[in-house]
């Protein structure tokens, strides 16, 4: 009797013990700062390390892979490891005040700034322009820009050389205006002049920012911003009304975004994020890429073989052999690792969650530090070397798929033009590196820099020969 009575006691105290740790647990304080000011939380933190990413990096590096800080009057958590990304899986609701330093570039009714219903419904409806199915007519249209690219630059002669940010850029806002907007857009003068228009918006709209976000509404009071923006928009109006007038097969972007959004708003609002979101990151990814590739002769060498092995000398790409060029899908993953594409996702829940133990409450924004993960020396040794080979087969079985997750990963709300990167990317490499070798002008030393996306920063120039 005595002894059950023991085991009863030991039972109770065992289950106050395991409930008690457990409230502890969740009520453990995330590591962090507390506001500099009242007004302002960390901001002018943010603004003295250089930006947001820059920020997040020295926040992690302090304090693990689970912080918090003060976004203005905003309490907010950040986390940066896989096992932290596997556990914020599901939400899908962003909060619209870590992505408003777009807002001035597409719009308050933008898809960036949907959540609940109207989110998930326009984000269905869109993700059709992206089928398996339609996929034919957007190689069709890599592959016009990319010949584009090859006709200019068969032209030049061993001495000239060539801005690799700006024709990366050329021939990403190309294939962007193209495949999102339909045939108005394959006129020199409406892509260069929409082009320029948009480089000096975001160029307006950098500046205001320096640093921090929260002063992006100042851009309005810019004239130059505004009449860049109305040149942008009176593109995509007349793109449109072009495209409506035509009989072309319904395949492209634009065709489910005319179908879905109820008003003009909406419908000019989500063309510019698909557009600019399509043309913004890429293009700086591949300038990276010609960068190391003119850098390391053994790798370029070896994706120009693997290309004239699967394409031979005048094949292109397309989806039946898109997969077997395996090293240069290494090569472009690589690339997007260390132009950071894709610094940072943002989500947050109307309920509690518990991340890495810690109680996260409701409407919390949860920052998941994706360009922090990328460069994490524990995960990448070496993180600042190219190095393709970190993507074989071989070296990704050990390593966590949410290592690597520049398109973002949470609630169904990936990045949607991530099915595009690699078929673009490898219609762009394999057309070029067919007919040049890229060799450096003189020593460059790339350097990054934040701003609206990361970029070199500084222009980086190549000489090309004829193969």
């Amino acid at each position: 009797m005595i002894a059950v009575f023991l085991s009863l006691v030991f039972v109770i105290l065992y289950l106050l013990w395991l409930y008690l740790s457990r409230d502890q647990e969740k009520n453990r304080k995330i590591p962090g700062v507390e506001p500099t000011s009242k007004e302002d939380g960390n901001l002018s933190d943010i603004r003295a390390a250089g930006g947001f990413q820059n920020y997040l990096e020295k926040l992690h590096v302090k304090l693990g892979p689970i912080v918090s800080f003060w976004y203005g009057q905003v309490y907010t958590v950040s986390i940066a490891s896989p096992e932290l990304f596997k556990q914020h899986l599901h939400p899908f609701d962003r909060p619209p005040l870590f992505f408003k330093l777009f807002e001035p570039l597409i719009g308050p009714a933008s898809i960036q700034f949907a959540n609940g219903e109207d989110g998930r419904c326009r984000r269905k409806m869109y993700d059709r322009a992206f089928a398996h199915d339609k996929f034919g007519s957007y190689y069709k249209s890599f592959q016009k820009s990319a010949d584009a690219i090859v006709k200019r630059w068969s032209l030049k002669g061993e001495d000239d050389v060539i801005p690799l940010n700006d024709e990366t850029y050329n021939f990403t806002v190309r294939t962007a205006m193209c495949s999102m907007l339909g045939e108005y857009c394959e006129d020199n003068d409406v892509i260069y002049g929409f082009r320029k228009a948009y480089l000096k918006a975001q160029e307006e709209l950098s500046k205001v920012i320096g640093g921090d976000p929260s002063h992006c509404e100042k851009v309005h009071t810019i004239q130059d911003f505004n009449e860049a923006m109305d040149f942008m928009k009176k593109t995509v109006k007349l793109a449109l009304e072009h495209h409506k007038n035509t009989t072309c097969q319904r395949t492209l972007v634009v065709d489910e975004i005319l179908e879905y959004a109820p008003n003009d708003e909406i419908v000019l609002s989500d063309c510019l994020t698909y557009l600019i979101g399509s043309f913004h990151n890429t293009g700086n990814m591949l300038a990276v890429c010609l960068y190391y590739l003119a850098k390391d002769e053994v790798i370029q060498e070896k994706v120009y073989n693997e290309i004239v092995q699967v394409l031979g000398e005048d094949g292109l790409v397309d989806e039946s052999n898109l997969r077997d060029l395996k090293y240069m899908h290494q090569v472009i993953d690589e690339s997007i690792r260390c132009g950071g594409s894709g610094m940072y996702a943002a989500r947050y829940q109307e309920a509690d969650i518990t991340l890495g133990g810690f109680k996260i409450p409701k409407n919390t924004p949860v920052i998941q530090a994706l360009g922090y993960v990328m460069k994490d020396e524990k995960i990448w040794p070496l993180p600042t070397k190219f190095d393709p080979d970190r993507f074989s087969e071989e070296n990704m079985k050990d390593r966590s798929l949410f290592a690597f997750k520049p398109f973002g990963f949470s609630g169904k709300r990936v990045c949607p033009g991530y099915k595009l990167v690699h078929p673009k990317s490898a219609v762009f490499l394999a057309t070029v590196l067919r007919r040049f070798k890229i060799k450096l002008h003189g020593d460059q030393h790339m350097e990054y820099a934040h701003g609206l996306g990361t970029h070199s920063s500084e222009e980086i120039w190549a000489k090309l020969v004829k193969r």
